[in-house]
């Protein structure tokens, strides 16, 4: 069998290059301080060798391991089945990629869990963590905070670990839920039921809020609630029918939800949206458009957020190249404004309502 051919190294290139191996090694590890022209020498010669860095040697140079662990507290079965969670990573991958920066996937499949991602993430393995789809009581948050690992969470936490420790990315939940609320009562519909997400997660709890700012008198008996699962809405759908039969319009907590609502609705005969307007939250596409009839919806930036979510941690990593925050004022206010970043929400109207 053939010898596989040696790996180039760091001299090979220095040779090809006609610089020394201390400018291959700053260019390679991007540091600032060398010409331009030589710069593009040693990218010269590192595209026509072919060399890799070795990044486990250069993680000793630079502390730096050239990783983000992504945790995400869900099962795998709910993360693979609900499109929300791949369109988050894919805004976290594509910032990730364009800083040649590793996604590192930990899911945690039931309170086990959560021992062996803290024991990872205190491991030294990865530079940060990106977190989202807590729970209210959930420890993570604490876990990692322990590990003394720069975090940002996707989603409001419910943990606050202390003033101006906390960074995340989040929508307008509870203006958005206002402005699907106020669309339904705006087509004289008065007796509007909420089907909610899991309530020990802050998203779901905004937007039970959201509902209740626009009838704040309304039956608690048209709220039910829900898992921001298909499943969940049907049976959601199905209660709210049994005991409020006169419901004329319903706003649920996500597109899934929304979905199985829809499927109930259709089998006792209710009409959308002449007996019955349905309005969800996400503007997952395909499925609202594909929905039927196709769904109104609150369109939040799903793929901007997990972007977002990278951009933040890198830049407090102090990474070359990484985009600063939003603008804000100075000062110690406007630094904790930039750790919060909330992103407005948008009434997509289609045929439900």
């Amino acid at each position: 069998m053939p010898q596989a051919a040696a790996r180039p190294t760091l001299e090979a290139v220095a040779a090809r290059a006609g610089v020394s191996r201390a400018t291959v090694s700053r260019v390679v590890n991007g540091d600032a301080g060398v010409r331009e022209a030589l710069a593009e020498k040693v990218r010269r010669a590192v595209r026509e060798l072919g060399y890799v860095p070795n990044r486990a040697a250069r993680s000793l140079v630079t502390r730096r391991h050239d990783a983000v662990a992504v945790v995400i507290a869900e099962p795998e079965t709910r993360v693979f089945a609900d499109p929300f969670f791949a369109r988050q990573l894919r805004g976290i991958s594509k910032e990730l990629t364009a800083r040649d920066v590793q996604l590192v996937l930990l899911l945690t499949e039931g309170r086990d869990d959560h021992e062996r991602v803290g024991r990872y993430l205190a491991g030294g393995h990865v530079d940060g963590a990106l977190v989202f789809s807590l729970h209210l009581d959930d420890p993570l948050p604490g876990i990692i905070h322990g590990a003394g690992l720069p975090t940002v969470f996707g989603g409001r936490p419910g943990w606050t670990g202390g003033a101006g420790s906390v960074r995340y990315v989040d929508c307008d939940n509870r203006g958005g839920a206002r402005q699907a609320v106020r669309h339904l009562t705006g087509l004289g519909r008065t007796r509007v039921a909420h089907i909610t997400g899991p309530l020990d997660q802050t998203s779901a709890v905004d937007r039970l809020d959201g509902y209740r700012d626009v009838v704040p008198d309304g039956d608690p008996r048209l709220v039910a609630e829900g898992d921001f699962t298909p499943a969940g809405g049907e049976r959601a759908m199905r209660a709210l029918l049994d005991r409020c039969p006169d419901v004329d319009a319903v706003f649920a907590a996500n597109d899934l939800s929304a979905a199985g609502a829809l499927r109930v609705l259709r089998e006792r005969g209710r009409r959308v949206p002449e007996d019955v307007a349905v309005v969800g939250f996400d503007d997952m596409l395909p499925l609202a458009e594909q929905a039927d009839p196709p769904l109104t919806t609150v369109r939040q930036d799903i793929e901007e957020m997990g972007r977002l979510m990278a951009a933040m941690l890198l830049r407090d990593q102090g990474q070359a190249g990484a985009p600063d925050a939003p603008d804000a004022p100075g000062g110690a206010a406007a630094e904790e404004e930039a750790a919060r970043v909330v992103l407005p929400t948008e009434l997509v109207r289609r045929e439900s309502a």
